[in-house]
């Protein structure tokens, strides 16, 4: 008889992603459950995947709003733990964040194995919470910032969760630079309003000294159309877009990206051999956007700046140095392809499989 999974997730793309990713994994071998809250319900394709909507208010530094806060996790336990009991869960995955208290609180209570999953190079809140009560955790690697000594012997890695139907995307193996250099920039899941002012009007300055062509995320739709119209008045192509979670069909044909630092992100770009400028979100929970590219960055795979450096002039010139002389260019884009091979839908299916069975 298959065992019943649940994989618990929800809030923003980097939980919800890679949550939807694992279930993909697992379903042809085990009866799979999903939960999300409403922030996360946005990122899964409800005509294929059953969710149950288990939301939760955000943990409130207010003194007066803390009672509220846990009123509602009280109920929520509840929901979950009888959710839980109902559909006689033996596994749950968590993929973190506040919305998997309540599932990880009840898979406690019922003596439910609990998995962690985290994306990022710092380990979150409530993975770092329910870490004694885990089973293992699923990382992308050991060096994880905030991770507990005495846990390290949970830490199960594997490769970066990428979507099935990324593998059977073309990818660019091309290593020369020519005209015109087609740039991506994206803010991701949650977009960029600084993405879109700054990085915009440094577009149009570099167009003047190398011919590009743009496709990019625009987080605000009302300035779309004003976006749009600047770029085409001086002869730039370009492919505008919202949230978008088929993006990566359109990287196959991309040369150089700017973008934050989403684990998911940041990873689809290595896997399409994409270097990249990562500017990572200045506001993010424990700086992981910042430790996400940083790794990325020790391994040669793309440039990393602060947001709070940004100068249009030196990006302009940096960009221009690495089109004139491409040594460096060439060099992360070779660094990719030799870490990307590895990553296989198969490749990472065996050791999620692997991981499931022998515990």
């Amino acid at each position: 008889m298959k065992k019943n999974i649940l994989i618990s997730t929800g809030g923003s793309g980097g939980h919800t992603v890679p949550a939807v990713i694992l279930y993909e994994h697992l379903k042809n071998d085990y009866k799979m459950f999903l939960t999300s809250d409403n922030r996360g319900a946005k990122y899964i394709n409800k005509n294929n995947y059953d969710y149950e909507l288990i939301e939760i208010p955000r943990i409130s530094k207010n003194i007066f709003l803390f009672p509220y806060t846990v009123f509602y996790l009280v109920i929520f336990i509840f929901k979950s733990f009888f959710f839980m009991k109902k559909n006689n869960i033996q596994i749950l995955i968590s993929t973190g964040g506040y919305m998997s208290l309540p599932l990880c609180i009840s898979a406690r209570i019922l003596n439910i194995k609990i998995y962690l999953f985290e994306p990022n190079m710092v380990i979150g809140r409530s993975n770092k919470f329910f870490l004694k009560f885990s089973e293992k955790i699923i990382c992308y690697s050991k060096n994880l910032k905030k991770f507990p000594e005495k846990y390290k012997n949970k830490i199960y890695l594997i490769e970066p969760l990428l979507r099935k139907e990324i593998y059977n995307t073309k990818r660019k193996l091309e290593k020369m630079i020519k005209k015109p250099f087609k740039i991506l920039i994206i803010g991701g899941s949650q977009g960029s309003q600084f993405f879109d002012q700054e990085i915009s009007e440094l577009m149009i300055e570099l167009n003047k000294n190398y011919e590009i062509s743009i496709i990019q995320q625009i987080a605000d739709e009302n300035k779309n159309k004003i976006i749009k119209k600047k770029y085409e008045d001086i002869g730039i192509k370009c492919d505008l877009f919202g949230f978008n979670d088929k993006v990566f069909l359109k990287y196959s044909d991309i040369d150089f990206a700017i973008t934050r630092s989403g684990a998911s992100t940041i990873s689809e770009l290595v896997y399409f051999n994409i270097p990249f400028i990562a500017i990572p979100l200045p506001n993010s929970k424990d700086d992981h956007q910042f430790y996400n590219a940083k790794e990325y960055f020790d391994k040669k795979f793309c440039w990393l700046f602060n947001q709070s450096d940004y100068k249009k002039e030196n990006f302009k010139e940096f960009i221009l140095k690495l089109i004139k002389n491409p040594q460096d260019y060439l060099e992360k884009k070779n660094n990719m392809i030799e870490f990307s091979y590895q990553n296989t839908w198969n490749n990472i299916n065996q050791k999620i499989l692997n991981l499931i069975n022998e515990n």
